[in-house]
């Protein structure tokens, strides 16, 4: 670039302007625009449904190479609760922990 003439440097803007007025002309005749300002290609946008059916279809292509027949989440078993009875049984033996250890003088466990 630095080594340019005067005439070629015209010339070269010339092909510039020549070039963007045929990119609108192409944008006006086709309907979509083909640049951005930037020079970047316009950005695609997929809908919801086109994004819902490519999950889908990972989905169900993990579940072939997991060996499952569909790919639903496994149901979760319930947690276990435990007593009353038996919190009450585990309280009273932290707080005599906690008593001995405060007899011996000490913050912590």
């Amino acid at each position: 670039m630095l080594n340019l003439s005067s005439k070629q440097l015209r010339q070269a803007a010339n092909l510039k302007d020549k070039i963007e007025s045929l990119q609108k002309e192409l944008s006006r005749i086709v309907g979509t625009p083909t640049q951005t300002q930037d020079g970047a290609a316009p950005k695609r946008k997929m809908s919801a449904a086109g994004r819902r059916k490519i999950a889908a279809a990972a989905r169900a292509r993990w579940a072939k190479v997991k060996g499952r027949k569909s790919a639903t989440k496994p149901v979760k078993k319930a947690r276990r609760k435990m007593s009353a009875a038996s919190r009450a049984k585990i309280a009273a033996a932290a707080k005599a922990r906690w008593k001995q250890a405060k007899a011996q003088g000490k913050n912590s466990l």
